[in-house]
């Protein structure tokens, strides 16, 4: 008997989307650096504001007060429609001035999206308390036809002096493997192009951080 949900997914009209991963040069940047990230990728690449589902996956990096320290490590992830990845290669190269801090953009590789049975999402965006978001977020799912476990993360916040956005980590975990390369095409809440509501391969539930 065919899985319903795998059903309804192989149906759906669901993106074709990848990863363009690029090697970073640069120190550190403010924590609210996505607004500016977003802005300064823009300049360069004006189509990616036409993409509602694209979005640059959250820098990895410590935090130090107000700042996120980056290693020589540290990747510029785009998420973003396939049909796509040859024309954001052109970022390479290319130099974003975050708040005064330089990060030059190096060569870039599209890497396909994995299937894994346990996803998670830095923020999701959303006004509510923890209760009702994953409330919330357990009704999207089943609208999706998705059926999973979560586990709700961190409440978290980015803002500058003109936007602000709120929400909380979560994991997704119990995936069929449709329904994760699925999530990972949409993602869930808003403010995509931020960062917020992509969800990426995660290794362990225990350990948020």
């Amino acid at each position: 008997m065919t899985d319903p949900t795998v059903a309804t997914l192989a149906n759906s009209e669901t993106p074709d989307m990848v990863d363009m991963v690029f090697d970073l040069n640069g120190s550190s940047v403010p924590l609210n650096y996505p607004f500016l990230l977003w802005s300064e990728a823009v300049r360069y690449l004006p189509w990616l504001n036409n993409e509602a589902n694209a979005g640059f996956i959250p820098l990895k990096g410590s935090v130090s007060g107000e700042t996120l320290l980056l290693s020589k490590r540290t990747k510029l992830i785009l998420r973003l429609p396939a049909s796509l990845a040859a024309q954001s290669a052109l970022l390479a190269g290319k130099q974003l001035n975050i708040a005064g801090n330089i990060l030059t953009v190096g060569t870039g590789k599209e890497r396909p999206l994995l299937s894994t049975t346990t996803l998670h999402a830095y923020l999701v965006e959303s006004n509510l308390g923890e209760i009702e978001f994953l409330s919330d977020m357990k009704q999207k799912l089943q609208d999706l036809n998705i059926s999973c476990n979560l586990i709700c993360d961190k409440q978290r916040k980015i803002s500058n002096a003109d936007q602000s956005l709120s929400g909380f980590g979560l994991v997704l975990h119990d995936l069929k493997p449709l329904a994760s390369i699925q999530i990972q095409c949409i993602g869930l809440g808003g403010a995509r192009h931020f960062g917020c509501g992509i969800f990426v391969p995660f290794k362990a539930i225990s350990g948020l951080d």
